[in-house]
């Protein structure tokens, strides 16, 4: 069992829960949480960096789950159980294009905090605007690079619409690898969209949230 830093709501119902980090692990990989051995423990991408001194995870609540209505009512000193990092999902230095939706951000932002941000271009999806979460730091460590996409409001500097657009909106040369993080339809449709663009699939990292 390790106890909890903290538990904090970013954006309604979705919660940054950290604790103090054990074990190294690599920008992009999973953890799995669970409260009790009876419990099925559920799989997070790890959302801080490699050399943070906190290991986080990015969820937001699920009303009929089994773990996550628990998970939010928790606070500092609580514990949790957690395993070991583990996952393929893995940044790298070479370039890449980065496309996420909802709190499928954690991995990349793992990435950038572990300093694999300097030649990537991310293409962020959300509904609402305040679920473009730490977008300050895209916005300053990205700029022009962090390309963002609302489909349910209309927000200036914000393409209405979901992240699929970009590729309507662009016919320049795709980068040769291209990471993918969000629910399985996005992730089945830009995976198809990005094979027909030329993307070989060998080089499309998708880890898909359920």
């Amino acid at each position: 069992m390790q106890p909890i830093l903290s538990n904090t709501e970013v954006s309604p119902g979705v919660f940054l829960l950290s604790v103090k980090r054990r074990v190294p692990f690599k920008p992009g990989q999973t953890v799995k949480i669970s409260l009790d051995k009876d419990l099925p423990p559920r799989i997070y991408s790890i959302c801080s960096g490699v050399k943070d001194p906190q290991l986080s995870v990015l969820y937001n609540i699920k009303e009929d789950g089994a773990l996550t209505p628990q998970l939010a009512r928790l606070s500092r000193g609580d514990c949790i159980r957690l395993s070991e990092p583990a996952g393929s999902f893995i940044g790298t230095t070479e370039p890449a294009l980065w496309i996420a939706t909802g709190t499928g951000i954690a991995p990349f932002y793992s990435m950038l905090r572990s300093g694999l941000g300097s030649n990537k271009t991310l293409l962020h999806g959300v509904r609402y605007a305040n679920q473009f979460y730490f977008d300050s730091e895209w916005k300053t460590e990205l700029g022009p690079r962090y390309l963002r996409f609302c489909s349910g409001e209309s927000l200036e500097g914000v393409t209405h619409g979901r992240v699929n657009r970009f590729f309507d909106q662009t016919r320049a040369p795709l980068p040769s690898k291209v990471y993918i993080c969000g629910q399985a339809t996005m992730c089945v449709e830009l995976r198809d969209l990005l094979i027909a663009r030329g993307v070989p699939f060998a080089s499309i990292m998708a880890e898909i949230y359920f």
